[in-house]
């Protein structure tokens, strides 16, 4: 018999992320952030190998960019988050509002925005390089989700994937 906590009923098993969610996900963000932040370290601040374009761009426009890009990865997580959280505590349902009426997955957007900060504030080349691998990575884990989400909401997945983007947010 199943005890109804058990992990096994809510997708906890061994090997097996939260239900719908890729099950290294967790894990391979985490690996891929401190490989990024190793390598963004060594070149920004150690070795400067690819970091040659830095004394040419203003740091005024670095810092304006940045804080661009920090106001849109705050409000992807706080408003990703406060839906996500939320939603834990009510029936499950597709979650199209907040964040998720701009963007599909606001949450790994912030992370990728959170990627592309460090990489503009150093204008790191050889961290632009391995931030392609990691959009890779988290396209790769947001289309998987997104077969979860098709296959368990159905048509009304399709029409939202129809109206709100993955990853650039619409107006």
């Amino acid at each position: 018999m199943t005890k109804p906590d058990s992990p096994k009923k809510h997708g906890h098993a061994a090997g097996i992320g939260r239900e719908g969610e890729h099950p290294y996900g967790d894990l391979g963000q985490i690996i891929i952030l401190l490989v990024f932040l190793a390598i963004w370290i060594l070149d920004s601040f150690v070795f400067r190998f690819s970091t040659f374009l830095s004394p040419h761009v203003p740091l005024y426009l670095r810092l304006i960019l940045v804080g661009l890009i920090l106001v849109l990865a705050a409000y992807l997580v706080r408003s990703g988050h406060r839906v996500v959280s939320d939603e834990v505590l009510s029936s499950p349902r597709l979650i199209t509002d907040g964040a998720f009426s701009r963007v599909r997955h606001p949450l790994y957007l912030a992370a990728l925005l959170f990627y592309l900060f460090l990489i503009v504030m150093t204008l790191s080349l050889i961290s632009l390089l391995l931030f392609m691998g990691i959009f890779i990575f988290y396209n790769g884990i947001a289309a998987y989700e997104e077969k979860f989400l098709e296959k368990k909401f159905g048509q009304d997945y399709s029409d939202y994937r129809k109206k709100v983007s993955r990853w650039i947010p619409r107006l």
